[in-house]
């Protein structure tokens, strides 16, 4: 498979979870791959592991809400490889309480990274993008962000927020062969929800008219086609992945 054979992309939240699948989903499909993550053990491990298996990739400790760590590393990352063809904005935290419990400082956790985060990357990313004349960015909204969700205000406003981001990036960003897309993922089996009580997850799936929780390859899967040629003329779009929750 080489539908991205050659591409550089830089992946956020790269380390772990849907990231790390993202990562991996991307060098079969013979991607350059460039780790963003504040979790250095974990990115660094899967950088060695997959550059023994022959593939190109590479870590950097990034914190996303920090605007001049985020232009540093891009212009780390132009610096190596002369070009950033894809941009996947998957970091994202989650600070759960109900808005009488909610404190600011939660509030403001969850912004900073998963709405001005996104932000920070795309503001240092798209230059080099439009120089090119070519680029795909990919935004992980949630159908948290469509629908809301009891107990996350943060998170639901951010989640929305990036849907508006990315309708507007995909007008402004059009014009020089960029598009800019969301993907909304549903119920995701992560290692943080595998860990949740067995009846938390009975009715997660309950919920789910395919009858199973997604899997992180089912949204690195989204984020690879997204990111191909089958998808040059699809730009502004929200593809939720959540076998039809929602619905």
């Amino acid at each position: 498979m080489s539908k991205l054979k050659n591409r550089v992309a830089i992946i956020t939240g790269g380390a772990t979870g849907i990231g790390r699948a993202a990562v991996e989903k991307y060098v079969q499909e013979g991607a350059i791959v460039v780790i963003w993550d504040v979790n250095e053990a974990a990115g660094k491990e899967l950088a060695v592991t997959l550059s023994k298996d022959g593939h190109q990739v590479s870590f950097r400790k990034v914190n996303t809400a920090d605007p001049e760590e985020t232009e540093a590393a891009a212009k780390e990352a132009i610096a190596q490889f002369g070009r950033i063809d894809i941009l996947i904005n998957n970091a994202g935290i989650t600070r759960d309480a109900t808005i009488r419990k909610m404190t600011f400082e939660q509030w403001s956790q969850v912004l900073n990274i998963n709405l001005s985060g996104v932000f920070n990357c795309v503001k240092a990313v798209s230059p080099f993008m439009i120089e090119k004349a070519y680029g795909r960015i990919i935004n992980t909204s949630s159908v948290v962000g469509l629908y809301g969700n009891f107990g996350q205000t943060n998170y639901a406003a951010t989640k929305s927020g990036v849907i508006g981001m990315t309708k507007t990036l995909a007008k402004e960003l059009g014009k020089y062969s960029i598009t800019v897309n969301a993907v909304a993922p549903g119920f995701i089996a992560t290692d943080m929800v595998k860990a949740m009580p067995e009846k938390v997850i009975e009715m997660m799936t309950s919920k789910t008219p395919l009858g199973r929780l997604g899997t992180p390859e089912d949204i690195a899967n989204a984020y690879a086609f997204l990111a191909s040629e089958d998808a040059s003329f699809i730009s502004g779009a929200v593809i939720s992945v959540d076998g039809a929750v929602t619905i």
